[in-house]
């Protein structure tokens, strides 16, 4: 079992940058598949970075590319999402997702765990 927790969302404006972590417990951390999904108001959770098992190849929906970054630390069981140069359509509750499996992590039903979810909210 996994259990994951998401921290470092909040309220910023346009341009502005946050940090999120997802801190996993459990054994096997190295071996999951990590990603990170959004859920506007009133939408569907929708993909927005992935990171998989070494060497830590990793993937970005097109609306985040070059602006966001995903990187974990296995020592820690930490996952980040380093989100730059942010917009108001940015906003969403943000979800960290773990996957046992051995896909491209792109899609949510695929994953096996989910955090709480973390607001992050981008004012113009």
């Amino acid at each position: 079992q996994v259990q994951l927790v998401e921290s470092g969302g909040g309220l910023v404006q346009a341009g502005g940058s946050l940090r999120l972590s997802c801190v996993a417990s459990g054994r096997g951390f190295s071996n999951l598949i990590m990603g990170w999904f959004r859920q506007p108001p009133g939408m569907d959770r929708e993909f927005v970075a992935t990171i998989r098992r070494a060497p830590g190849e990793s993937d970005y929906a097109d609306s985040v590319k070059d602006r966001f970054t995903i990187s974990r630390d296995n020592v820690k069981n930490t996952v980040y999402l380093q989100m730059n140069n942010l917009k108001p359509e940015d906003t969403a509750v943000y979800y960290c997702g773990a996957d046992r499996g051995y896909g491209l992590g792109h899609n949510h039903l695929t994953y096996d765990y989910w955090g709480q979810g973390t607001q992050v909210t981008v004012s113009s």
